[in-house]
């Protein structure tokens, strides 16, 4: 690289992060998610940015940030903000970005069923549910035991493994595959088509958002021709479901069962993944809970949301007015987009007692890992079974598991997880 291509990419670093930044001017106080130390461990900054004020701001969307609880529940609830990009104030100049990285109108328009508000959310959440139902997620549970012995069976015998190379990851992409009835031979693809597809969340670079689009393009081209063998054979699979949905005679058009499709490939694999690993991070850090957990199956009904309250993937999420509203003391202008902290507002001590400590017999739990209201996430029971499947499956495999070495963290600040986590096992 050269010195001017050196001087280029740290002033284009520092003018993200100048942006990224969160921010309170009266008190100084200010927080950089994007800093490496920010992604290993963003809690302390969360706390000092609820000690320092209601709200802060951020220079990247021109709007407030809010991290308590209160007010994070009371902006999911609002109908005022919605998730659908095209009320942004910079909608236009946005569509103009996306244009340049080769996406066609039809591509900048279509939108997931998490950036959808009523009545298209409505319709579309009442159709996905017929075929996406607890009823259907629990019948994989017998599945999912097979498939942990298959991926752990390499290591028996081993002294030490990563944890996330060998179940985090491959779990959760071989389970939404095969409920979405893919084959075998193309876990890989889909594995990679997941990997590019969630770059478009967070500061993402514009050779990031082209694989991207890539991605999203090839498994559009892929789920089409298994869409064409299902509408001619249906089988017990999760895209049968989504093909076969009806309500009152209204059912999902080809171009919504494939967005849904690709929705639920990043959701259901990325997120869980990292649910997985920094769940297993947690417990091995505190070793009283992992031997809570060993010894009292009971608390497997209660430690899959008492670890996505404590360190869940998803630090943040983001709002736009649709019409000037004051929100949490401040007024906000219609266009302008809110960054909601769920990572802050699940370590609240006005909401949670001792907030930074995992306790997994918490009961009165309604953390917001997995959103709230509308919103809510549609894979949940699918999520809580695999993350309690997986941590069950160790515990009972291996008689101890210990820390073999320090985390790698991703660098995605928004979807936050971790890529290494090294165990010692016996």
């Amino acid at each position: 690289m050269s010195a001017r291509d050196t001087l280029r990419d740290f002033t284009t670093r520092a003018m993200i992060r100048a942006l990224t930044t969160f921010e309170r001017f009266e008190s100084g106080v200010s927080f950089d998610p994007l800093d490496h130390s920010s992604v290993a461990d963003p809690y302390p900054g969360y706390a000092t940015l609820r000690a320092n004020g209601r709200t802060h701001w951020s220079r990247l969307t021109g709007g407030p940030v809010l991290v308590h609880y209160a007010d994070v529940v009371s902006a999911l609830r609002d109908d005022r903000l919605s998730t659908n990009p095209s009320h942004m104030r910079r909608w236009e100049r946005q569509r103009k970005r996306l244009a340049a990285t080769g996406r066609t109108e039809a591509e900048i328009e279509r939108r997931s069923i998490l950036a959808s508000d009523p009545p298209d959310h409505t319709r579309l959440r009442k159709l996905v549910s017929k075929a996406f139902t607890p009823r259907s997620v629990t019948a994989l549970a017998q599945r999912m035991e097979g498939l942990i012995d298959e991926l752990l069976l390499p290591v028996k015998g081993a002294a030490t493994f990563d944890l996330c190379q060998v179940l985090a990851w491959p779990l959760p992409v071989i389970v939404i595959s095969e409920l979405l009835g893919v084959p075998p031979e193309d876990r890989e693809r889909f594995k990679r088509w997941s990997d590019d597809v969630i770059q478009t969340i967070g500061v993402v670079s514009r050779e990031g958002a082209r694989r991207a689009l890539r991605a999203s393009r090839e498994l559009g081209e892929y789920l089409t021709e298994v869409a064409a063998l299902r509408r001619a054979d249906p089988r017990d699979d999760l895209l049968s479901g989504l093909l076969a949905a009806e309500e009152d005679g209204d059912r999902l058009t080809m171009d919504e069962v494939l967005t849904m499709c690709i929705f639920l490939l990043v959701a259901g694999n990325e997120t869980t993944a990292k649910l997985i690993g920094t769940g297993m991070l947690a417990l091995l850090r505190q070793p009283d809970q992992l031997e809570a957990l060993r010894t009292d199956p009971g608390l497997d009904a209660t430690a899959p949301d008492e670890l996505l309250r404590f360190d869940g993937p998803v630090q943040m999420t983001t709002r736009t007015a649709t019409e000037d509203m004051e929100l949490a003391g401040v007024g906000v202008a219609k266009g302008r987009t809110v960054i909601l902290c769920l990572a802050s507002a699940n370590r609240d001590p006005a909401r949670f007692p001792e907030p930074d400590r995992l306790d997994l017999s918490r009961a009165d739990n309604p953390h917001v890992a997995l959103g709230h209201g509308r919103h809510f996430c549609l894979g949940a029971s699918l999520a809580r079974l695999e993350t309690r499947m997986a941590l069950r499956g160790l515990l009972d495999r291996f008689s101890t598991l210990e820390l073999a070495g320090d985390p790698v963290w991703g660098d995605n600040a928004v979807l936050r997880g971790i890529d290494h986590l090294p165990v010692r096992i016996t």
